[in-house]
């Protein structure tokens, strides 16, 4: 059995206490430094992000504000460890299939309403229903609730899934095999508790700043789509007391350039680093220009269903297509972050387990043009008869670097003819989840820390596996390593089934490379799966 101590949690009410201390003496309680008086956050974002209702949400964007709007029932810290949320703790069966988490009674809606268990039995089942046709719906089959392939596949009400209610402050989950992440996973905003009565009453408008109830340390106050978003600290909130920032907005900036222009002007607090830049900006600005490892990978998916080009199911093609990408030039040249190049669809950044070691990455640039030229050649394609293809992105100028570069290498090395096409974000979202694409862009950041976050993601049966690639012998991996003791050979395994069929083309990994006011105290940067709370930091008068 697990539960959080109770010197654990007196340690964290402590540190809440001390946090709360700041509000009132204007320095932080730990560190000294004195507090700003206008405790707001401001960031930019690329794009609109897809909502906030946590049930439908499937981007980086809007699970950043979701965490703020709701709580789970367990958060992270800044290292990305597990901490109470509304759940003060949890029990584990000796069987490892049913957990039963403690809720505090304290939390509460931000109508004043308490926050019960019966608001995550609603939450998992809605998220689970094809009614609601979720693009995470996937995600509870991944928690292995007991019923949910059932459920999703329509052949059993969502009122059989593995979430009861015991009381009010009970929530009793059962598995159908063990998961030791699965705790890891009710961070993720799938899980976080919807209130049933405001869905019902205003359906699809329930997340609108006039209607919105919410759960977490803040309120939505203002959305104005393509534009901005704006949060506000929950004075139902049960730490309220001990937040610090009142404020945080995101502002929608399509343009990496134009947003480095605001922040330099003091706008923002925060904004990505345009490619290339941060040699530069790191030199001049040592104090605001960070990089740091992140949990996402960046990729280009083939189309592999019945409305994808024939010449992508030979795969020979696709791997003279990644052979002739040359990751160096990528990561060193055009973006210039730190970012390390990708070999394998897992990073190297997750949590136990190291990628394997694959040919290509052994190979020279040298020796791999050679061999995408003679592969490309074994399938019928060269002068007499050159592959042409088209690959889309989703705007950015990074992207479109990146997507220029690709295509450059293959023209000048194989002669292939790739055409580019840039999607706004919910347009490139449908477009790829229709398979209405040849190529398409790709990037993936943990949902958990552990590599089955990545590798599910081209299981046949993923809601994310837009390329439809299908191995049984790669399904028949993941599956069995749901209950292995040692997952690290079949997770190898795994990996060098993509390595030999190359179903998408790894690219790169990310890294977090920002500017950041030196103003922002206590943003995660150990947490590479960057799961941040607003609540969590705090300004610095200058």
């Amino acid at each position: 059995m697990r539960t959080f101590t109770r010197a654990t949690l007196s340690a964290l009410l402590s540190t809440s206490i001390l946090a709360g201390a700041a509000l009132a003496q204007d320095t932080h309680p730990e560190t000294g430094e004195p507090l700003a008086a206008d405790q707001t956050f401001t960031y930019r974002v690329l794009d609109e992000h897809s909502s906030v209702d946590p049930q439908v949400v499937e981007d980086v964007s809007g699970s950043e504000i979701v965490r703020d709007l709701f709580e789970g029932l367990m958060n992270q810290d800044e290292d990305g460890e597990l901490v109470p949320g509304v759940a003060t703790g949890y029990e584990v069966s000796d069987d490892k299939l049913t957990y039963t988490f403690t809720l505090r009674p304290e939390a509460v809606w931000s109508n004043g309403d308490p926050v019960t268990a019966n608001d995550f039995v609603f939450a998992w089942r809605r998220a689970a229903d094809p009614a609601l046709a979720s693009p995470y719906q996937w995600f509870i089959e991944l928690m292995s609730l007991e019923n949910a392939s059932e459920i999703v596949a329509g052949d059993m009400a969502p009122e059989e899934l593995g979430v009861t209610a015991i009381d009010d402050h009970t929530l009793e989950v059962r598995l159908t095999s063990p998961l030791p992440y699965f705790p890891f996973m009710t961070t993720h905003a799938t899980t976080f508790p919807a209130p049933q009565s405001v869905v019902e009453e205003f359906g699809a408008n329930w997340t609108k700043p006039e209607n919105i109830v919410s759960n977490g340390a803040y309120v939505l106050t203002e959305h104005l789509p393509n534009e901005r978003s704006v949060r506000e600290r929950n004075e139902m909130y049960w730490d309220n007391d001990n937040t610090i920032i009142d404020k945080v907005v995101a502002l929608v900036i399509n343009d990496e350039n134009v947003a480095l222009t605001r922040y330099m002007a003091g706008e923002l607090d925060r904004t990505e680093v345009p490619a290339g830049q941060f040699p530069r900006l790191s030199e001049e600005y040592p104090d605001e220009a960070i990089s740091f490892p992140r949990l996402c990978n960046y990729y280009y998916t083939f189309n592999l269903s019945d409305s994808g080009p024939e010449a992508f199911k030979d795969v020979n093609v696709r791997k003279a297509l990644a052979l002739a990408v040359d990751r160096k030039i990528i990561v060193e040249n055009i973006l210039a972050g730190g970012q390390p190049e990708a070999y394998t669809f897992t990073p190297a950044a997750v949590a136990g387990f190291e990628p394997p070691a694959t040919e290509m990455a052994g190979m020279s640039q040298a020796d791999r043009d050679a061999m995408a030229l003679e592969l490309l050649a074994e399938a019928g394609y060269g002068p007499d008869n050159p592959l042409s293809f088209e690959m889309v992105y989703n705007t950015s100028e990074a992207h479109q670097k990146v997507a220029v570069a690709l295509s450059q290498m293959w023209k000048q090395k194989l002669g292939v003819d790739a055409q580019l096409a840039n999607m706004e974000w919910k347009v490139f979202l449908e477009e790829r989840g229709n398979q209405n694409f040849e190529l398409a862009r790709g990037a993936w950041c943990g949902d958990y820390n552990e590599a089955s976050t990545f590798l599910d993601l081209l299981d046949s049966a993923s809601g994310y596996n837009d390329g439809k690639y299908a191995n049984e012998a790669y399904d028949k991996l993941l599956e069995d390593a749901k209950t292995a003791d040692d997952t690290t050979p079949l997770y190898t395994e795994a990996e060098q089934i993509l390595a030999a069929e190359m179903p998408v083309i790894p690219i790169y990994h990310y890294a977090g490379v920002y500017m950041m006011d030196s103003d922002v105290g206590n943003w995660p940067v150990n947490n590479v799966e960057q799961n941040w709370y607003s609540k969590n930091l705090y300004k610095i008068a200058e």
